[in-house]
């Protein structure tokens, strides 16, 4: 499981907004300047389901399954470039067809697979969103935020 820290900054019954910070684990991520999950290296705002029921100033744990994390990561980031090089690839080849040059159907082929891999990736991406194995999690309150109760002065 991939887990980050971070501080609530506000919550409801279902979800809580959860400031992450950088931390060693994303110093040494090769992907640290490109992730959404848990801000790539800087401080960002996600979105985690409550499942710890943190209060705002909690400071918590915020955790993503492995798996899940890998496929999105092969989704977001191999996908559009495979694509891309299958439609160059179909281009080169099936230009003798269109008695179009080689060069320029397999730029074009290629551009268009790599734009089509984005919107597959727009529309799952919609799909995906309500999968809570694609969703952080809070999955621990490591600290709760002291809350100051002042007592009645009657």
């Amino acid at each position: 499981m991939v887990t980050e820290e971070g501080i609530v900054i506000r919550s409801d019954t279902a979800f809580a907004w959860v400031k992450t910070m950088k931390s060693d684990a994303c110093e040494s991520c090769s992907e640290k300047g490109g992730c959404h999950i848990f801000g790539g290296g800087k401080d960002t705002e996600v979105e985690a389901i409550n499942t710890a029921g943190a209060k705002p100033g909690d400071t918590v744990i915020l955790g993503f399954e492995s798996g899940s994390f890998l496929k999105l990561s092969f989704f977001l980031y191999v996908f559009p470039v495979l694509s891309m090089i299958i439609g160059a690839a179909v281009g080169q080849e099936t230009a003798g067809n269109f008695n179009i040059d080689a060069g320029t159907f397999s730029v074009i082929a290629g551009i268009g697979c790599f734009l089509l891999a984005f919107l597959i990736i727009k529309l799952t991406g919609k799909r995906l969103s309500g999968n809570t194995r694609y969703r952080a999690n809070v999955i621990k309150i490591k600290a709760r935020a002291s809350r100051n109760i002042s007592p009645d002065n009657d």
